[in-house]
């Protein structure tokens, strides 16, 4: 899965600052000002990758809602998923309906195939699910907005880390494929996952303006981007969820058994 979600994370060399001036100001002035100096063209770009974005989550939430009622995640609609992605990146901009159709379809095969981990949530305690995506959708919005309040390419220099750190975390699942993975590497994972992918939220909303600043314009691929790194980030949130309540459910039933 990790594979899916690294599709669009790119690296970027770090590049000097733009005409923005020094170091950090905070939330104050100087941030407003840095987000009014974004230009009308790609503040309206915006709108159009977070707008595309939310499209994105519902379409996934319908395909998660299917494998709850019909079972149909699993391997072929991961398959399915990443094809949708390599068809998308295969077609002509100009042919902005297909594309949008085939981001739809691979955002609602990519719910499908999160499936059983939200199946698993909802059977469990589902106020952990709601958690969870409020959880991101919180984490994301802050993260979000610092980069967007940012400097220009104030963040970039996080690419070449980031894609380290994303190799780091490739090699160790194939590592666990072949020598085997304790419940406590697990969890390093997880955690190591979700510090790389908050980061790539960070990064990838500053390359998004970045780019749609130097004219590239296509707001559905950054808004794929951008989706891929909300659904990493909200699956190992819902995984440190369960395991948590998981181990508070363990320790009631021994005290149980105790007394």
């Amino acid at each position: 899965m990790d594979a899916f979600y690294s599709t669009t994370a790119s690296s970027t060399s770090s590049a000097p600052y733009g005409g923005y001036g020094g170091g950090g100001e905070g939330w104050g002035y100087d941030s407003m000002k840095n987000f009014r100096q974004i230009s009308p063209a790609v503040q309206t770009h915006l709108k159009l990758v977070y707008l595309t974005l939310c499209v994105a989550l519902a379409s996934s939430a319908v395909g998660a809602y299917l494998h709850v009622v019909w079972n149909i995640g699993g391997m072929l609609t991961m398959l399915g998923c990443v094809g949708s992605i390599a068809w998308l990146f295969s077609v002509p901009v100009y042919e902005e309906r297909k594309r949008y159709g085939l981001l739809m379809a691979a955002a609602l095969l990519e719910g499908a195939s999160v499936g059983p981990l939200i199946k698993l949530a909802v059977e469990f305690d589902p106020s952990i699910l709601v958690t969870a995506f409020v959880g991101t959708a919180i984490a994301f919005a802050c993260f979000s907005c610092a980069a967007v309040v940012a400097k220009r390419r104030e963040y970039l220099y996080l690419g070449g880390l980031l894609s380290s750190g994303l190799s780091i975390l490739l090699w160790l699942q194939f590592a666990a494929s072949i020598f085997g993975q304790s419940t406590s590497s697990f969890m390093f994972e997880v955690y190591f996952g979700l510090l790389i992918f908050l980061g790539y939220m960070v990064y990838d909303t500053q390359e998004v303006i970045e780019r749609a600043h130097h004219g590239d314009m296509d707001y559905i691929k950054h808004a794929l981007t951008l989706f891929t790194d909300f659904v990493a980030v909200l699956v190992r949130i819902l995984v440190i969820m369960l395991k948590n309540a998981a181990d508070k459910s363990e320790d009631k039933r021994r005290k149980r058994r105790r007394w």
